[in-house]
């Protein structure tokens, strides 16, 4: 019976040590794995946030449905340039001014508005005095012309039997084709209502129209102002601090207000007509003229911005507008990684034409450069940059 009750009372004490301590073995596995969680979560959150602060990821099918283009950076060459502005004037001999043959009050046969197209002869208006004091001008000229043209005659008739003297003969010769002169100019320009009808001496656009309807004006008044808008006229103002490096001008590139198009004067047949060698009282800027052909859409009279081109650069990293995007005064470009990864790029720029801007730093040869659709690269790269939602307060 003691031998009995001293091996019960060993077994009692060892079951609880046996228990106690494969509980701590379960407990230190469980804490290992947590920690093993813990770090593998730490580091994938780790390189997720440096891919979404320094990479873009835009898959080629977006990029293409984006209008995304890029292009490999190679230095080539570049033109000084002058950025100024100026004014498009009409060219030396495109324009034409209606003026009034004779006096009269002032009808429009049809509508006739500013920019209308019209053909040379064309009537563009009529005048009219028969209720007037003047009386009607064309009625007052073939009067003249037959009373001219009568006296003429008699005097040719009288001169061979020395009735009239020559000087007289010649008095009457020149009143008569004076008269002659003054109705053949307006007698066959007579309406069926008796106005005169005063036509287009040459065909292109109404610029501007300087009378209205029942206006009354004189002889030799300007009535409208006829372009044929072929050739225009490029006037730059260029500041006084630029005039040595006005020899080297050769061209120009301008942008009209009206459009987001630049205007190169070398696509337009453009030539260089004459710099000023001395500014207009008043300001301090020295004229610069340009002449071309107007195959756009250019207003005559409308002022526009103008890049002045000289002498070319050579190896000169440059880059369409289309690739730069500005941020709070700092202007930077997208670079091709590979694929489907882009980067932005800090940049400084140099010299504008226009259309290229000039790259002092920032870019390097054999890169490749978005030239096309960087606004849809930026949007992808801040809709990326967006953190993901969490439970975390």
């Amino acid at each position: 019976m003691g031998a009995l009750a001293l091996l019960l009372l060993g077994s009692c004490n060892n079951r609880p040590t046996d228990n106690h301590d494969g509980h701590n073995h379960e407990t230190e596995n469980h804490d290992h794995a947590a920690e093993d969680l813990a770090l593998h979560s730490h580091d994938h959150s780790d390189r997720e946030g440096t891919q979404a602060s320094d990479e873009i990821l835009l898959p080629p099918s977006k990029a293409r449905a984006a209008g995304v283009e890029t292009d490999t950076v190679r230095p080539g060459s570049f033109r000084q340039v002058i950025k100024t502005s100026g004014q498009i004037l009409a060219a030396q001999g495109e324009e034409t001014f209606v003026v009034a043959p004779v006096s009269g009050i002032v009808s429009f046969s049809q509508k006739m508005t500013e920019g209308m197209n019209i053909g040379k002869g064309q009537t563009l208006l009529s005048l009219s005095a028969r209720h007037m004091s003047e009386g009607d001008p064309v009625s007052k000229a073939r009067i003249a012309y037959e009373t001219a043209r009568q006296e003429y005659e008699r005097m040719r008739t009288l001169l061979p039997q020395k009735i009239v003297s020559e000087k007289d003969f010649q008095q009457a010769r020149q009143a008569y084709e004076t008269a002659r002169i003054n109705y053949e100019a307006i007698g066959g320009r007579q309406t069926k209502e008796g106005s005169l009808a005063v036509e287009a001496p040459e065909g292109g656009y109404v610029k501007s129209l300087l009378v209205q309807e029942g206006e009354y004006v004189s002889t030799g008044q300007q009535l409208a102002i006829i372009t044929k808008n072929r050739r225009l006229s490029l006037r730059a103002d260029v500041s006084e601090r630029y005039y040595a490096a006005l020899p080297s001008i050769e061209s120009a590139n301008f942008c009209t207000p009206y459009d987001d198009r630049v205007y190169s004067l070398t696509e337009l047949n453009g030539q260089l007509l004459s710099y000023g060698k001395s500014s207009n009282s008043g300001n301090h800027y020295l004229p610069v003229t340009f002449e071309f052909d107007n195959r756009g859409n250019v207003v005559p009279g409308s002022f526009v911005e103008i890049y002045l081109l000289g002498h070319a650069m050579t190896d000169v990293i440059s880059v369409p507008h289309t690739a730069l995007t500005e941020e709070q005064g700092s202007y930077f470009v997208y670079l091709q990684e590979d694929a489907e990864c882009y980067r932005k790029q800090l940049v400084t720029l140099g010299a504008d034409d226009g259309q290229r801007v000039q790259i002092l730093s920032g870019l390097h040869p054999g890169q490749r450069v978005v030239t096309r659709g960087a606004y849809q690269v930026k949007l992808a790269g801040a809709t990326s940059a967006i953190p993901a939602h969490t439970h975390e307060h």
